[in-house]
């Protein structure tokens, strides 16, 4: 009898098992969301995130809160994601700073891939070279001539070790042989005051905060780290004609913790696609320079991998690295 009974209790358990998850993402989300942002607010990672969040809190009737975690070149972020319950309550604005931290960090207490799932690609940008206006140069080999007339007398902010941002600028200095001094900040916007008044020389910005900048006459731009001119910009040289062979192109996107259910993943997924077919988001992408690159959850997966090896060879290349 008792036999029988654990047996019956084995099968329900098995039944609920298989309904549970649907049961779950059928009305997801019924309570609001937070994304984890791995920098400071008025960044371009946090311009990009809040320009998504709205979109999805206006469909899903459910706020998306973005939640900036900056430090750590976005691995405090990271690690709390990871941390969190997998139930798609917790998301995590994914960009090249988590697939550069897997080398450039050697003690990290997660392993990126393993730890996250893949949900969804949000759009692709490129990095832009901009120096204060008090440098004495208006183009890439101006600027590539100062430095080695003054080595180890120009500063270059980034957002934080191990950021696209910072890498972006150390792939630069070993390829021209310029002298430059690290400044890192919790997030580009906090950098640009100083790049303003000429504290620190230049940033190889992400385009969002960076076009802001440039449009606005407090920096000069030089050029787009795409190896070539970037099609929203078509009048900025790409670094690659003075520099052949320079390449330094971002992504954004969207991961949760490990083992969040599969259903969740998609719902998330075909909401961001939803966004990236509505022609005043992708508007919106383009006036800060990005171009929309929807995904599937697959796909994402296999460019962070990819893009995860493609850094480790730039970080070998530059020699960097953070304890």
């Amino acid at each position: 009898m008792i036999a029988h009974l654990r047996a019956g209790l084995v099968s329900l358990v098995c039944v609920l098992g298989i309904f549970a998850a649907p049961a779950q993402a059928a009305d997801y989300p019924n309570r609001p969301v937070r994304w984890l942002i791995g920098f400071a607010a008025g960044g371009p990672v946090d311009i990009v995130a809040r320009i998504m969040a709205q979109w999805l809190s206006d469909k899903f009737g459910q706020q998306f809160v973005v939640e900036n975690r900056a430090g750590s070149g976005g691995n405090l972020a990271a690690a709390a994601a990871v941390n969190s319950a997998p139930d798609g309550y917790t998301l995590l604005f994914v960009a090249p700073n988590n697939a550069i931290s897997a080398s450039l960090y050697k003690k990290l207490p997660y392993d990126f891939i393993r730890d996250t799932t893949p949900v969804a690609s949000i759009m692709q940008l490129t990095n832009m070279l901009v120096v204060s206006n008090a440098m004495p140069v208006k183009t890439v080999k101006e600027f590539i001539d100062y430095c080695h007339a003054n080595p180890g007398k120009i500063s270059y902010a980034s957002s934080g070790n191990g950021t696209s941002v910072h890498m972006s600028a150390e792939l630069f200095k070993a390829m021209t042989k310029c002298e430059m001094q690290h400044v890192p900040y919790r997030g580009s916007a906090i950098a640009f005051p100083d790049i303003i008044s000429n504290k620190v020389q230049l940033i190889f910005d992400n385009l969002p905060t960076a076009l802001e900048q440039a449009r606005g006459g407090t920096v000069r731009a030089l050029g787009v780290t795409s190896t070539q001119r970037w099609p929203t910009l078509p009048d900025v040289p790409a670094i690659a004609e003075t520099v052949p062979g320079f390449e330094s192109i971002g992504f954004y996107g969207i991961s949760a913790p490990k083992d969040t259910p599969p259903e969740i993943v998609e719902i998330l997924n075909k909401a961001v696609d939803e966004a990236l077919k509505d022609p005043k988001l992708v508007a919106r992408l383009g006036e800060v320079g990005g171009l929309p690159k929807p995904m599937t959850p697959a796909e994402f997966g296999k460019l962070v991998a990819s893009e995860t090896e493609k850094w480790r060879k730039v970080v070998e290349f530059a020699g960097v690295s953070v304890d």
